[in-house]
Formats: C-alpha cells, structure tokens, sequence
C-alpha cells in the first residue's frame, strides 16, 4: 500500500486506514478481521497467545472419550480456546449432552466448528454467573464434564458441587506466549498500530509484556468489563471497553472512538 495515501474515515467506514492489531489467529482471528475490514481498518493480526497440550493428556482424553459415550448431562466451556481442543480432537458431543457456553464469543467459537450451544448465561458471562443459571435449570443432581485450562479458578466446579452436581473438572490446555515478530513489535512502539484489542486477561498480560512502551496515542480496547478488569490489573490503561462480551461490540466500541490520524511513520 502507498505510505502517502491518506485514507479518511466516513459514517460507513470509520476505521479507515486505521491498523488494528488482533491478538489472536485461527477462525476467530479471521472473523474478527472481516469485521474491521468492513469498518475501513487494516486488521493486523498478531497471536499473543495460543494453547499448548495439558501436560495430562491421558486425563483429557479419557475425559473426551467418556463424552462421547453420554457419560456427561452437561459439558461447559469457559473459553474459545477450549473450543480449538474440541476441535483439534475432534471430540463428539452427543445429542443426550447439554452444552454450556461462558459468552457469546464462546458460543461463537463452537458454532464456527459445527458444534451446538444450549445455554449462554442471560447477563452474566462468568464461570459464575454460568454456574448460577444451570444450578437454577437442574434441580436434581447432574454429571457435568467442565474443561478448563490450566490457570483458571475452579469457581464453576465449586459452585456446582456445592449445589449436589457431580463434576469431573479436566485441564484442557495451558496459556502460553507467542512471541510477534519485530516488525510488529516496531510498528507497536512507534504508534503506526493504532489500536490493541484485549480479549482476554491471557493476552492483556503479554501486551504489557511484549510492548513495554505503547504510545498514549494506541487505543486499547477491551471485550467486556470483566476483561477490562483484568487488564488494569495486569497494568495496562484500557480507553475503549465492549458494552457485550462479543467481536461486533468490540470492533463497534473501537468504531466510535475516535482514532489517532494514521501515523506519518514511514515503513
């Protein structure tokens, strides 16, 4: 693309010209980019993080395996990460097995790979809030498999054993960091990335990792309040927080902020 070109945002396209890094790959980093594309921005896509293996993986797959077989009433996924393990597994979810999902990007993610959601929580997207609408669905004790990954408090586990549900909770993968490229980690400092989406307090942690100096002019936006939370903690000064926890009210969020011009660095 010609540096000197300017682009100019309009009602339909007020991201124009704009670079937006996304921190994440795959089906969902694809959708997400479509979607700021349709705003004028130039996505940039650059995974902070992805899954590696649980280091109990005879535990997952008997886990799966079990799934399979109807052993579980309910299955319930706290994240869309847990959604690539299914996938990667190729794990079958019977039609005698309800599926719970966190949020709507969640429920996003099993859609995309063929897989059905039965519950999304109303207002709540929390492993609590979720525990609290099947405990209110399931007065009588139930076999739930919960996925989760490896650094994620078992509030939903508890939550249902309390409540008299039977719950095997199984690690399906750890966090890990992915490093970007230097070209991007330049573009970041110098200010030509105009805005970082946080999707995730995962991915807040390795934006302060990895960019130890964002401008103040770099809009950072956050999926929901809960991730906005997380982000402060982890020291990053969020500007843009999704009203809902899904990619159009991320991008949305981002579309009516007003964006720095586009930076006269050159490349």
């Amino acid at each position: 693309m010609n540096e000197g070109h300017r682009h100019t945002p309009t009602p339909d396209k007020p991201l124009a010209g704009r670079r937006v890094l996304v921190p994440r790959g795959g089906p969902w980093g694809d959708g997400v980019a479509a979607s700021l594309r349709q705003r004028g921005a130039v996505p940039v896509i650059a995974p902070l993080i992805n899954f590696a293996p649980t280091n109990d993986q005879a535990t997952l797959e008997q886990a799966l395996s079990d799934l399979a077989d109807g052993a579980f009433d309910w299955l319930t996924l706290t994240s869309a990460t847990t959604v690539d393990v299914l996938y990667a597994y190729r794990a079958v979810i019977p039609a005698s097995t309800k599926v719970a999902a966190v949020g709507e990007t969640t429920a996003a993610a099993m859609q995309a790979v063929g897989y059905r959601v039965d519950l999304v929580p109303d207002r709540d997207n929390s492993a609590q809030g979720m525990a609290e609408q099947m405990i209110a669905l399931e007065t009588e004790p139930r076999s739930v498999l919960t996925l989760r990954s490896e650094i994620a408090k078992p509030v939903l586990t508890r939550l249902l054993i309390e409540a008299g549900h039977h719950v095997r909770s199984v690690v399906a993968y750890r966090t890990v960091g992915v490093p970007v490229t230097e070209k991007i980690a330049t573009d970041v400092h110098s200010g030509r990335i105009n805005a970082i989406l946080v999707t995730s307090g995962s991915v807040a942690e390795q934006v302060v990792e990895q960019f130890p100096d964002i401008p103040a002019s770099t809009v950072i936006a956050a999926i929901g309040p809960r991730t906005a939370k997380d982000a402060k903690r982890a020291g990053l000064a969020v500007d843009v927080v999704a009203e809902r926890q899904t990619v159009e009210s991320l991008v949305d969020a981002v579309a009516r902020f007003t964006l720095p011009p586009e930076s006269e660095t050159p490349a």
